[in-house]
């Protein structure tokens, strides 16, 4: 959808540049692709904005007035020059400088970011980097600027807005803080724990080592989308209790599961979901719920009770929304009677404010009011390729299927576009190793092995293969990697090294 919105700006004369590994369907649009080797953002992005600070293109009076620590950074991308950076990426040190004098010069500029970006070793680092060039150039704070990251699915905001995160409570309220705890024992009448809770990774390796015995998972099917995925395999073998709240049976539940309870799609119940651009909007339950499936609140609900909790009945959406707006600043001026024909954007933080269409006007929304520069220095990949595994293999989505598949594979409309598990892989590659066009073949990694059709694409370069992760009979995670990024764990997908053969 969001695709829609850029080749509309396209046609009425905006420049795009696509900066990704692969050939992309917007490539064909683009001004400039810059197909950069996975993993090396951080070099591209210095590159760029050491050819901003080298020609004077920065906004000097932005930095002084709305940020700190820029010389910092200033002084570690002097040692990022782009013909070095070519060397490292791949890309024409020419394109680079095209490609940063634009951005700095034209003052409706914004950045488009998704896993691209964040699943590396160095996922932190890469948005740090995309920080720096949005501050450095003063693209923050005006419409059509700034550092936008392009959720995955549908309510990925709404969810972590609820207070789906480890460290934070519902509207990004630290559970660390004293006062954000106290605030919201008041109003559960519980205490809440100061510590915050475990993060995926975490969570995967306390499978393994005693700390996780049993697990609940909700909409969730780890052992597909997780990385180095014959170990998460082990990890859920291994549990005492594995309960699933699902629509459909998915590989984690039907191999692991002791419990599948019954929920709802969103077609089923009502609610809110919240977009890329912080919309929230009602969601209103368009057919009845079948057989025995419930709504998803009500079997939250149900199992607090079986757990002795004495939670309140919460007899609709509309009340459980209503408490997270009670308690969360940015959103306690959205109430259902407000969106009932059109959603708003958070912040709205009172009944009379309008909601906001963009964000950090006039100043970054930080407690400082300022933004903040962050020295980043380059990180190659965890895992590179060498004799015995001489391609990268990095991973990702087509636009038939959605995330495992575990619905749209199900649909016959899709299914005749996309079924067999195949790899992307470029002509001069595979005609070296001998592999035909529509051939299935072996992708081979030091965690596993799977068989697909190799597809001879001109998407890749040489040395390049990439696979989508919808394949449950052929898991691409068998053979990625579970090392992550050392702040917040998020797993290299992007970068692994693998072998092909004939099969």
């Amino acid at each position: 959808m969001l695709a829609l919105r850029i080749k509309e700006a396209v046609r009425k004369g905006a420049t795009l540049v696509v900066a990704d590994p692969r050939k992309i369907w917007l490539t064909k649009l683009a001004k400039r692709h810059l197909q950069l080797r996975p993993g090396t953002d951080v070099w591209l992005l210095n590159a760029m904005m050491h050819t901003i600070l080298e020609e004077g293109l920065q906004d000097d009076e932005y930095i002084r007035e709305t940020t700190d620590d820029f010389e910092v950074v200033r002084e570690i991308v002097t040692r990022y020059p782009p013909e070095e950076a070519e060397k490292v990426t791949g890309v024409p040190a020419e394109d680079i400088r095209a490609t940063a004098r634009e951005y700095a010069r034209e003052r409706h500029a914004g950045i488009f970011y998704t896993l691209g970006i964040t699943e590396h070793a160095c996922g932190v680092d890469n948005i740090w980097s995309l920080s720096n060039l949005v501050l450095m150039t003063g693209h923050l704070g005006y419409e059509s600027t700034g550092l936008n990251a392009l959720r995955g699915q549908n309510n990925v905001q709404g969810l972590n807005d609820s207070g789906a995160n480890p460290s934070y409570l519902p509207g990004y309220q630290p559970v660390d803080d004293p006062e954000t705890r106290r605030k919201f024992a008041e109003a559960w009448g519980v205490e809440v724990p100061e510590r915050p809770g475990y993060r995926l990774d975490q969570m995967i390796s306390g499978l393994h080592d005693g700390r996780i015995k049993a697990l609940y998972l909700i909409g969730e099917n780890p052992a597909q989308t997780e990385p180095n995925a014959r170990h998460v395999e082990e990890g859920l073998e291994g549990l005492d209790f594995l309960m699933s709240q699902d629509i459909f049976l998915n590989d984690s539940t039907r191999r692991y599961a002791d419990v599948v309870l019954p929920a709802s799609s969103f077609a089923e119940k009502d609610g809110t979901f919240t977009n890329t651009e912080r919309r929230i909007s009602r969601v209103r339950a368009a057919a009845p719920l079948p057989g025995k499936a419930k709504v998803d609140r009500e079997i939250v609900i149900l199992m607090a009770k079986a757990l002795g909790a004495n939670w309140p009945e919460y007899p609709d959406a509309e009340s459980v929304w209503n408490e997270l707006a009670d308690l969360s600043p940015n959103w306690y001026g959205i109430r259902y009677d407000r969106i009932e024909e059109n959603g708003m954007q958070w912040p709205c933080t009172d009944l009379d404010h309008p909601g906001t269409p963009y964000l950090h006007a006039p100043r970054p929304a930080l407690p400082t009011g300022r933004g903040r520069f962050f020295p980043v220095e380059f990180q190659p990949p965890i895992e590179e390729p060498d004799s015995e595994y001489p391609f990268v293999l990095t991973t990702g989505r087509t636009l038939y299927h959605y995330n495992s598949a575990n619905m749209t594979m199900r649909e016959p409309g899709v299914t005749d576009k996309q079924q067999a598990p195949f790899f992307e892989i470029h002509a001069e590659d595979a005609g070296a190793l001998g592999i035909a066009d529509r051939e299935v073949a072996r992708l081979v990694s030091r965690r596993g092995a799977l068989e697909a059709e190799a597809h001879y694409s001109e998407r890749v370069y040489p040395g390049l293969v990439w696979m989508a992760l919808h394949f449950a009979d052929q898991k691409v995670n068998w053979l990625t990697h579970d090392v992550g990024d050392p702040l917040i764990g998020t797993p290299e997908y992007k970068v692994s090294a693998v072998r092909v053969e004939p099969r």
